[in-house]
């Protein structure tokens, strides 16, 4: 992707009291204060830093509207979950869209550049991933939820590329995915049986995994590794925010 992109910052709500936004003195997540500025904020500002020329946010509550709007950022009306907000920013910003999410606190201009740097060209839709050595040596101690394959256990970094408009096939897929984020064997088991042996067996990799989802949804898909194991840390319990606090009061 050349210099200038568009970009999509999900700050939806699923309801109910946040625990994270309770526990930061927030009354929403992407309004915690980490080093005088909003998670909103400093997410924003890293992909300006990184070369984004247009911003939205997807928002479902009317004090983060608000403080978009003062941030310059494009406002957009949250959809039931994010894969359906996605859907509506590639629908309202077109592609190719860079993706993430309001509390990637410690979001760095140069993970993004060296993400979209790294996606094949041909991919209709990558997502950034980290190894769970490279998390663990960055960040030790950190949990996260972890899949399995046969070149290490991975987690996701919150950061999705959407290069083409038939990247929207994986939409559906990302929607079903949702519903099992916390059951990485039925994200697996919807591989199919030979790519459930191979996985069985030990012998199935991320980038095959990854292929072999996009092949089923109709489109070229990519995993990316990235060399930053910070990149996989979000804001998504308590002591996630403890840790991020840790990290950037150590410099």
């Amino acid at each position: 992707m050349s210099t200038g992109f568009s970009a999509l910052i999900l700050a939806g709500s699923r309801g109910g009291v946040d625990p994270v936004a309770a526990y930061g003195g927030a009354s929403h997540k992407a309004l915690i204060l980490l080093d005088g500025k909003t998670l909103l904020a400093r997410v924003a500002q890293s992909l300006r830093d990184a070369g984004a020329t247009r911003i939205a946010v997807s928002v479902s509550d009317d004090r983060v509207r608000a403080h978009a709007i003062a941030l310059g950022l494009t406002v957009l009306t949250a959809a039931a979950g994010p894969s359906l907000s996605v859907r509506e920013g590639i629908e309202a910003l077109g592609t190719p869209l860079l993706v993430t999410t309001a509390d990637h606190a410690l979001l760095q201009p140069e993970w993004i550049t060296r993400f979209l740097a790294d996606a094949p060209p041909k991919a209709d839709v990558a997502a950034l991933l980290a190894r769970q050595d490279v998390i663990e040596a960055a960040a030790p101690g950190t949990r996260r939820t972890y899949l399995r394959f046969a070149d290490g256990a991975w987690s996701g970094c919150n950061l999705f590329y959407f290069a083409t408009p038939r990247s929207v096939a994986a939409l559906d897929l990302w929607a079903q995915v949702e519903a099992d984020r916390k059951r990485p064997w039925r994200i697996v088991r919807r591989l199919g049986i030979g790519t459930l042996f191979r996985y069985l067996s030990g012998r199935l990799t991320l980038v095959a995994a990854i292929a072999h989802l996009g092949r089923l949804a109709g489109l070229d898909a990519a995993a990316v590794a990235s060399p930053f194991g910070l990149a996989a840390v979000d804001v998504d319990k308590p002591a996630d925010l403890d840790l991020v606090r840790r990290l950037i009061a150590n410099g």
